[in-house]
């Protein structure tokens, strides 16, 4: 068992989550009980993941998307009422750590989601607020486009959509990803010299971005893009803490 405040200061601290000008907060956004032993963690705080930690008798829910959006409506109704009373009724902590979490070398979105296809980190495109969300790498082994599709299909369990140009290499070796809502980093990945780019959603415009400006983009899902770094940092403190931890995936087509 641990406290509330030292399990939020150790996350706090290993994601350096003071240093993200972000749009949500991250850390401690609703206060539960003040010692944890069971640790719930999934991508989003949705109503049906805090009915699995109520069933299951959850200290603290831990979370990549939480509550709390930069211009989302302050009024405690609807939706978003059920779910904080949910969370106060059973008097449930509520942790949601979003670009800190994509952002770590290790426990990160970006880090898990290169280890699960044997991606090489070379470096960061991206200097914004010199976090590296965007990664520059290499891969176990130089493949086909319909080789590297069918890889993140087994991956992560599902289709792409794939883009592909026809000024694009036949070859991919230097490859280009962020997870989640990251397709407009196409031009970054682009400019960095990747011959492909891996995000989990596509807009109308990345269409023609990736075909005119010569990389192939697979739109591999936002949700299952970012499935495993709040598995990592839930292990990571069970590990660390003796405390209990238990992943739920909340399956979501997007």
């Amino acid at each position: 068992m641990i406290e509330r405040a030292r399990l939020v200061d150790i996350c706090d601290q290993e994601l350096k989550a003071p240093s993200f000008k972000d749009y949500t907060l991250n850390g401690l956004q609703v206060e539960g009980r003040g010692e944890i032993q069971r640790v719930l963690s999934g991508v989003t705080a949705c109503q049906a993941l805090l009915d699995e930690a109520v069933e299951w008798q959850a200290d603290a829910i831990l979370v990549h998307h939480g509550y709390f959006w930069k211009n989302e409506p302050v009024a405690l109704t609807g939706m978003k009422q059920r779910r904080i009373r949910t969370l106060l009724a059973n008097d449930i902590n509520l942790l949601a750590y979003h670009l800190p979490l994509d952002a770590h070398p290790v426990l990160g979105n970006n880090a898990q989601l290169a280890r699960r296809f044997g991606w090489q980190f070379e470096r960061c495109l991206d200097g914004e607020q010199g976090i590296g969300l965007l990664w520059l790498g290499h891969t176990a082994e130089p493949c086909s486009l319909a080789s590297l599709e069918a890889q993140a299909t087994k991956v992560l369990n599902r289709s792409p959509l794939t883009i592909e140009s026809a000024l694009g290499a036949e070859r991919i070796e230097r490859i280009a990803w962020c997870t989640g809502g990251a397709q407009d980093m196409i031009i970054q990945a682009f400019e960095g010299g990747a011959q492909a780019f891996v995000s989990g959603e596509i807009s109308e415009r990345t269409t023609h971005l990736a075909r005119e400006m010569g990389i192939h983009y697979l739109a591999a899902g936002h949700h299952a893009t970012e499935r495993y770094g709040v598995e990592a940092l839930g292990d990571w403190l069970a590990n660390r803490f003796s405390i209990d931890h238990r992943f739920v995936d909340i399956d979501n087509p997007a």
